[in-house]
């Protein structure tokens, strides 16, 4: 597999000046945000997050998901999604250093409830990706041999350093170089896409939110899967583009999330009758970064004592913003069953259209 360290990163006008021009509506979102990061950067977050799992086959609807972030691990596919969160989140909390550490500290995040084992953990065995479980001969791609594994990340890194390539475009041949690898066992899909975060925030691209680009590689999976084809064939340009290309959409999706949470904000001022200086509007602010809630996330996020908790929640509840669901005395738990809908009808919007295999 070609090295890519000093490699030369050749594109057409056209793709660079795609490239460009997503490269500044995602600096225009990222500034768009301003006073309003807080809530709807965790919203955008698990967005992101869903989205690249969805890519994998892995979905959940939003309340599934946002109920396992509270501890219910019922739902298989509910945790995982929690999980690429989490890896999510270390991307972007540990970008001011890209190297190795950080690379196996995204898959450890990730992997480390599902397959403790191997988690953050080169892979030490031979892998590929379609055929049969026998061997490789049919395979649709046979990633190099384990043994290259670290040196092939060394290179990687040696070009994620770089200075001199477009941030989006070095993002997207970063991303597809890292897919080429596949350094790890399982789990390669969700991490390199959460490298090109990492390397979106390490260059200053974003600084206030996520941007869910895999809500706009969701769109079409086959041309996603194809640009990586085609770049394991030499071609890095289909990559690029697809990057772009996603994130135009992605933007689009993620005004219209906003858009949609600000009018359910707004419609709970309206309906809600609590005094201006009461913690029941702390409580509906949280609703959007955490549409479940129970006494416990309650008290560790704003600080309120368990005993007052229900006192914040009744007037909330009692013009239905929040619904319990729960119907038991003691662990009772609340859904904000607007912002749930809005999350899903995000997902909806960026459902995917078309499959390949990868």
């Amino acid at each position: 597999m070609p090295h890519v360290a000093g490699a030369s990163v050749e594109l057409t006008g056209d793709v660079l000046a795609l490239a460009d021009e997503a490269s500044q509506e995602i600096a225009r979102f990222d500034l768009e945000m301003g006073d309003e990061m807080a809530p709807f950067s965790a919203v955008l977050l698990r967005s992101e997050s869903a989205a690249s799992s969805q890519i994998e086959d892995l979905t959940a609807s939003a309340c599934a998901i946002a109920e396992a972030e509270i501890g219910d691990t019922s739902r298989h596919n509910a945790a995982l999604i929690v999980a690429n969160t989490n890896a999510m989140r270390a991307a972007i909390h540990l970008s001011a250093r890209i190297d190795e550490e950080a690379i196996l500290a995204m898959h450890r995040a990730l992997m480390g409830t599902s397959e403790p084992g191997t988690a953050g953990r080169w892979r030490q065995q031979q892998v590929w990706i379609g055929g049969g479980s026998l061997g490789p001969h049919h395979a649709v791609f046979v990633p190099p041999h384990h043994s290259r594994v670290q040196a092939d990340i060394k290179d990687l890194l040696a070009f994620v350093a770089r200075d001199d390539v477009p941030v989006l475009a070095q993002a997207a041949v970063a991303h597809a170089q890292f897919e080429t690898i596949h350094p790890f066992l399982d789990g390669n899909g969700r991490t390199g896409r959460a490298l090109i975060h990492s390397m979106l925030r390490n260059k200053g691209l974003t600084r206030r939110v996520t941007v869910p680009v895999s809500a706009g590689l969701l769109v079409d999976t086959e041309a996603y899967f194809g640009a990586l084809g085609a770049y394991r064939t030499g071609y890095p340009a289909e990559m690029v583009a697809r990057l772009a290309e996603a994130s135009f959409a992605a933007i689009a999706n993620a005004r219209e999330l906003i858009q949609e949470l600000r009018a359910v904000r707004q419609s709970w001022t309206a309906r809600v009758t609590a005094r201006r200086d009461s913690a029941a509007w702390r409580v509906a602010d949280l609703l959007l970064r955490h549409p479940v809630i129970d006494s416990s996330l309650v008290t560790t996020e704003l600080g309120i004592a368990p005993a007052n908790v229900y006192r914040y929640i009744k007037p909330l509840e009692d013009v239905g913003v929040l619904t319990e669901f729960t119907l038991r005395r003691r662990n009772r738990t609340w859904r904000a069953t607007e912002v749930l809908a809005a999350l899903d009808a995000f997902a909806a919007r960026a459902g995917r259209r078309t499959t390949a295999a990868n």
